[in-house]
């Protein structure tokens, strides 16, 4: 079956579209002050020893913390069109400053809190910053970077309460930019993204039918706010349709995250599939209970959705996206939307993008596709050009994939990891779900290599589990495995075994550097 968006859904982004893409938008009223001010925003949760602590955060209270800091941000010289970097982890004054910059009508710079001070200092001079509101433990590396620097804790709460409120906050409209976001640098150097005020319709949009937050969940999207996952859907998608998320300040670990699940009572999850690898392998996560589990980032392999039905008691459903767009190929969530999940498809096109395949990649038409944002990546009109068709039709995603009889897409790989040996195009996930089935595989990576003979042969890069020695005996394994389980013909000609995998600080795997070894 072809899957078409009812009326009601045509209307819902229709209206979506008025409200983020007029022309006297403002976002942080329209984030923030347009709420029922007792409403809850987020909840914040801190480990402290065998306790959580958990706090939360009305949106009254974000509204009042915003306009404060938003006049001490204004003393400092930042106004309309100015840049402004935010280095800190998942806390109450990460939203705090994120909305205050956007009450000044200037832009919000993402910075995640696992880089090194060198790619902290490339997107701040790319941007242009001259502020930075960063935490305690990531001030260090800020030095040497001519930057004026505010720090979470004593300065940032003098900052707030020794500040009176703004009056106006500043409608940048539609059009105007809120966020400048950095690729996460999966083949080549990061590019900047500047994110206008409407691409908050295209997030309201996958709240709704992609993930289907209702008024009863309590929602749990775990993605890092450094990243574009975590913040459109993390923090602005939950503000803009006015339902709480949950922000834990605290590393990632399994026993941590099925704590949360246990005593918030999550009943709604998005995470990367990384999460849910990492817990399947953890025999003593299971039980729990979730209306709705999401993923997005990279292909799920089925064992990980083969293991979410009994764990999780429901399934993890695969979306498709980008820092460009946002999820815009989902396994939607919502009733009026909803279809039964084929293994390997990321699903259909999310209501308001209209797409296709063109030459092998997954594409957008752009005049069929309201909410579409992006316009081209900051000062970088060649890498720009790249992304779409000659005549501007379609914006091209760089990555291949295929459409069933229905109107299913399937991903296959990016465009340069493709593997095409004696004439046949292999797609590395393929591979990579059968060698992530076996028992010792905890994490795999499969890339091509240049053969004289064949063009190309596939190598696996393998994590093996804990008291696991790799051995000529376990590579032959892992080799029969992937005949037996995929194709005779696309086994891995060497499996090297590796303590990690190169990867982004998203968790995507950098293919590119793999290849290069």
């Amino acid at each position: 079956m072809t899957q078409t968006a009812p009326a009601p859904v045509d209307r819902a982004v229709q209206e979506w579209l008025a409200t983020f893409g007029a022309t006297d938008a403002d976002a942080a009223s329209l984030l923030v002050d347009r709420q029922e001010p007792s409403a809850v925003a987020f909840t914040t949760v801190e480990v402290d020893g065998d306790r959580l602590i958990a706090t939360n955060l009305t949106f009254g209270e974000l509204a009042d913390a915003s306009k404060r800091f938003a006049t001490a941000l204004a003393d400092l010289g930042i106004g309309r069109g100015d840049t402004v970097g935010v280095l800190m982890g998942k806390r109450s004054e990460l939203v705090v400053s994120l909305l205050a910059i956007a009450r000044l009508g200037a832009i919000y710079i993402p910075l995640f809190t696992a880089f090194a001070a060198p790619a902290i200092e490339m997107r701040l001079t790319a941007g242009g910053a001259r502020v930075v509101v960063t935490e305690p433990s990531q001030v260090d590396k800020l030095d040497g970077i001519d930057v004026t620097t505010i720090v979470a804790g004593d300065q940032f709460d003098g900052l707030v309460d020794g500040s009176v409120p703004l009056e106006q906050s500043v409608a940048v409209g539609g059009d105007g930019t809120l966020i400048l976001l950095f690729t996460s640098g999966t083949t080549g150097a990061p590019k900047g993204v500047p994110v206008p005020v409407r691409a908050l319709a295209a997030f309201s949009c996958y709240m709704t039918y992609g993930l289907d937050v209702s008024a009863d969940d309590v929602f749990w999207n775990a993605a890092d706010p450094g990243w574009a996952y975590g913040l459109y859907y993390g923090v602005l998608g939950p503000l803009a349709i006015g339902r709480p998320n949950i922000l834990l300040h605290a590393g990632f670990s399994a026993a941590l995250t099925a704590r949360i699940l246990t005593e918030l009572g999550v009943t709604n999850f998005a995470s990367a599939p990384t999460v849910y690898r990492t817990l399947s392998k953890d025999s003593s996560i299971s039980g729990f209970s979730l209306r709705r589990a999401s993923s997005a980032g990279e292909p799920l392999t089925p064992d990980v959705i083969d293991w979410a039905r009994s764990a999780l008691g429901t399934e993890v459903r695969d979306h498709y996206g980008q820092t460009e767009h946002g999820m815009f190929i989902n396994n939607h969530w919502h009733d009026d939307v909803r279809v039964d999940v084929v293994p390997g498809s990321m699903g259909f096109p999310m209501p308001g993008y209209a797409t296709g395949i063109v030459d092998g990649q997954i594409a957008i038409d752009v005049a069929n596709s309201p909410l579409i944002f992006f316009t081209g990546y900051l000062d970088a009109p060649d890498k720009t050009a790249a992304r779409f068709t000659e005549d501007g039709a379609w914006y091209l995603t760089g990555d291949t994939g295929r459409v069933d009889d229905d109107g299913r897409y399937f991903f296959t790989a990016r465009d340069d990891d493709v593997i095409i040996m004696a004439g046949y195009r292999i797609g590395p996930f393929d591979v990579e779900s059968v060698l992530i089935t076996h028992p010792s595989v905890v994490d795999v990576a499969v890339v091509g290599r240049p053969d004289e003979l064949r063009g190309e042969v596939l190598e696996a890069f393998v994590v093996l589990g804990p008291d696991v020695d790799g051995s000529d005996a376990l590579e032959a394994e892992l080799q029969q495995l992937v005949k037996t389980g995929f194709a005779a013909h696309a086994y891995p000609r060497t499996v090297h075994f590796v303590d990690e995998l190169p990867k982004t600080p998203s968790g995507k795997i950098q293919r590119f550097l793999l290849r290069q070894r």
